[in-house]
């Protein structure tokens, strides 16, 4: 059970795993967990990262490989030896008090690798924001989903 009046947080948003080739994993979900073959691959310039996303049931997947040597996916799996749960994404109520809350317990913040901004920022779907606190190797990301205004507003961040 979520303490609510805590930390707000409203739901998983998605979870994102590092992988070494995206093709190969995302064949693995459609041919034996049974994702529509419709799903593609979609390559973001700015983190230079592919991302394949779907969903199993209600919970959001995201495969992310890394396009450069050094990007932030492949550097990941090299530190743990595999590909795996990168990170969580939690939907907050608002974020601003969320990281309030998480920093009066001890929390930091870690910079965005592809934004280069640290804190509260613009992401498509939501002002985003990462810990730097790690739960068993595993990165938290909270996002507040947009407004429709917000939304609208934030429509030129696409390919983050």
């Amino acid at each position: 059970m979520i303490n609510d009046s805590k930390n707000e947080i409203v739901e998983i948003k998605h979870m994102a795993f590092a992988v070494e080739d995206i093709e190969k994993s995302l064949q693995f979900y459609k041919n034996f967990i049974g994702i529509s073959n419709d799903v593609e691959i979609q390559d973001m310039p700015k983190s230079r990262t592919r991302v394949a996303v779907f969903n199993i049931g209600e919970v959001e997947y995201q495969l992310c490989q890394s396009q450069d040597h050094d990007g932030r996916f492949n550097k990941w799996i090299k530190e743990r030896g595999q590909g795996g749960l990168h990170h969580i994404c939690y939907v907050v109520k608002n974020l601003e008090d969320s990281i309030k809350t998480m920093i009066d317990e001890g929390a930091t913040l870690r910079e965005c690798k592809a934004c280069k901004v640290t804190g509260k920022h613009p992401h498509p779907e939501g002002f985003i924001a990462f810990l730097d606190n790690e739960v068993d190797n595993i990165e938290v990301e909270l996002m507040q989903v947009y407004t429709e205004d917000e939304l609208e507003k934030f429509k030129s961040y696409q390919g983050i």
